[in-house]
């Protein structure tokens, strides 16, 4: 169900199958871990990003690209059921996306993505609106990005992962950056956009005004089972509370909630409540 007090999105981005291994370790380099269990889920950020939109009551639609294959198929159909509109998820002649995800039994990750369809995103035919909120991320091409710069006419939030310079042109229009306290260090630049959001994991997450702390909420104590879609749920979660009028704090407090409630379970889509019963929890997360 869609709420009207929050903002109509559209999300640019990847689409992924994930492969994940469960093991009790992380494998070191040249390595290898034996006894995991294998585990297929939905996946990309951009995905990820937009299916939990959905499911905290936005109106979303999702701007990417799959392949002709079983795999882009599903997936196309399980974005569907989660509420978000597909019509502009492109079917190409490439392989769906794919993520190779190792994680250990602390919830801790080793990623490598094969774009795949992922590379043949394009905004030409998006026609966003002016109250729309858009948001992307940095695993679609710089250029994507920089595109979005010229064509959304309203508010635009960029997941900066994976870290990689942004052009100055791009610092300047994104609205609000999101990325946890690594890619922070990794971005420099980042300390001259008006507006950073840095997450640090059970520490919670800060709020940035042009370098200067604005506001910090602290983490929610929760066992992790899995958090390769946390920062996404937080993501979205952040986005949707700052541009319903929650204050800066408040906004961040309601993003931990959700960013908790994402790594208590193990799918990078996990099932969510409303924006508002995380909007209501107290300041510990609880719901």
């Amino acid at each position: 169900m869609t709420h009207s007090s929050l903002p109509s999105v559209a999300v640019v981005g990847t689409i992924n199958l994930d492969l994940v291994a469960s093991v009790d370790r992380l494998p070191g380099a040249g390595e290898t871990v034996a006894g995991g269990v294998l585990s297929r889920h939905m996946g990309g950020k951009g995905a990820n990003q937009a299916v939990a939109s959905a499911r905290l009551g936005a109106s979303v639609r999702m701007i990417g690209a799959v392949g002709d294959d079983s795999d882009g198929r599903w997936m196309r159909g399980e974005i569907e059921a989660a509420g978000v509109d597909v019509s502009r998820v492109r079917t190409v002649d490439a392989a769906t996306g794919t993520a190779l995800i190792v994680v250990d039994r602390a919830a801790e990750n080793q990623i490598a993505v094969c774009q795949g369809a992922n590379d043949e995103v394009t905004v030409e035919d998006a026609a966003f609106g002016a109250d729309e909120v858009v948001i992307a991320q940095l695993e679609i091409s710089m250029a994507i990005a920089a595109r979005l710069a010229e064509v959304v006419p309203g508010y635009l939030a960029v997941n900066a992962s994976p870290a990689q310079p942004i052009p100055a042109e791009l610092l300047r229009r994104v609205d609000l950056f999101i990325v946890n306290e690594t890619e922070y260090e990794l971005m420099p630049e980042l300390a001259e956009a008006r507006l950073v959001a840095v997450t640090y994991g059970a520490a919670g997450a800060a709020l940035l005004e042009q370098g200067r702390e604005i506001a910090r909420a602290a983490g929610v104590c929760v066992t992790a089972v899995n958090s390769v879609g946390a920062g996404d749920a937080f993501c979205a979660a952040l986005v949707l509370a700052l541009r319903s009028g929650q204050s800066p704090e408040h906004a961040l407090r309601t993003a931990c909630a959700v960013g908790a409630a994402a790594v208590s379970h193990p799918s990078s889509q996990p099932p969510l409540e409303s924006l508002a019963v995380y909007s209501s929890a107290s300041p510990d997360g609880s719901v």
